[in-house]
């Protein structure tokens, strides 16, 4: 018996009992719930004002009175989203669009690491979902996870597993980016102070159909897909245990991907103070800090070290192009 569940009699496989199933439907509720109303909210949806704070602060003592007050005017702008969700059904179905096209990307994403461990008899536990406080974790969530409980068998196992999830979660969000293209499903939601940089799909989508979605535009469905490339590309980064990462190791062994990830840490620390400085994006500090921690974290070594086939190969090529169809730079612009 473990913490998370039975195993099978074979002593290979996890089987999550009635417990783990509860926790894990709990937190993907609490995800919903916080995804939904978050759906509604800057900079997704159509509210962005903190009750109280039409004006900015000026003076020392406007800035205190300001500070002291963001706790209630928290409080008051969630009351009041929560509100709309209850009381306006076009609220209600603004917050529902994002949150359970977001949900759809994730829950696929981390279904295909789950499937990938149960094919090859890995020990996993079943996703867990984060959720945010709403704009605090500005999609309401900073995504999902499985566990891995045991080793990795081989090489082979180790990039079907890690690429599974990207592949997955990639397909599953490219109907959402048409919706949103097409404007599916609600009003355009402009926020200005803040720009969306559109992913390489989302342009190439935009050239074909001529939908003329532009940075800071949009609606739930293509917030949602936005979201979904986002954390598809920050997952493919290649280091540490990321996606990415896993996808490295197993093609190019342990040594490259250790420099690799190095090297992507510098290169993400550079892009973030350009970032910064030149197009007045923050977003780039947390990524680095995220390939700090990577950077740091030991990849585990299979039992069987065999290289990789072509096949495997070729579909690490088709990889490669997701990550470069997800990835930006300067995901986010704030604009003055």
């Amino acid at each position: 018996m473990s913490a998370e569940g039975r195993y099978f009699d074979d002593g290979l496989v996890l089987r999550p009992t009635w417990r783990a199933y509860a926790f894990h439907l709990l937190l993907l509720a609490v995800t919903f719930c916080t995804a939904t109303i978050a759906g509604t909210l800057f900079p997704f949806g159509p509210v962005d004002t903190l009750p109280g704070a039409e004006t900015d602060p000026q003076t020392a003592a406007q800035w205190l009175e300001f500070l002291i007050s963001l706790p209630s005017r928290y409080v008051g702008l969630l009351g009041g989203s929560i509100a709309g969700i209850l009381t306006q059904p076009g609220h209600l179905a603004y917050g529902l669009r994002f949150s359970l096209s977001l949900l759809f990307i994730l829950i696929c994403h981390e279904m295909g690491h789950y499937i990938a461990c149960r094919i090859y008899r890995v020990d996993a536990t079943l996703p867990y979902f984060i959720p945010t406080p709403p704009m605090i974790g500005p999609a309401g969530t900073f995504g999902a996870f499985i566990k891995i409980m045991s080793p990795m068998p081989s090489r082979k196992a180790v990039f079907d597993i890690g690429v599974a999830g990207p592949i997955a979660g990639f397909l599953a969000l490219i109907p959402i980016a048409v919706m949103g293209l097409l404007n599916v499903g609600g009003f355009q939601s402009h926020h200005i102070g803040i720009e969306f940089s559109n992913p390489l799909l989302i342009q190439l989508f935009n050239a074909f159909a001529g939908a003329g979605i532009q940075p800071g535009i949009g609606n739930p469905f293509y917030f949602a897909a936005w979201v979904g490339l986002l954390v598809t590309a920050l997952n493919l980064i290649p280091s540490g245990q990321l996606d990415g990462g896993h996808a490295l190791y197993a093609v190019f062994g342990a040594q490259v991907h250790r420099w690799t990830g190095r090297v992507a840490f510098v290169l993400m620390a550079v892009l973030s103070l350009l970032g910064w400085f030149i197009y007045n994006s923050p977003s780039g500090l947390l990524v680095t800090i995220l390939l700090g921690i990577m950077m740091r974290v030991r990849h585990p070594q299979p039992y069987d070290d065999s290289p990789l086939d072509r096949k495997r190969r070729a579909i690490a090529a088709m990889v490669l192009v997701i990550f470069l169809l997800s990835f930006v730079p300067f995901p986010i612009r704030i604009a003055y």
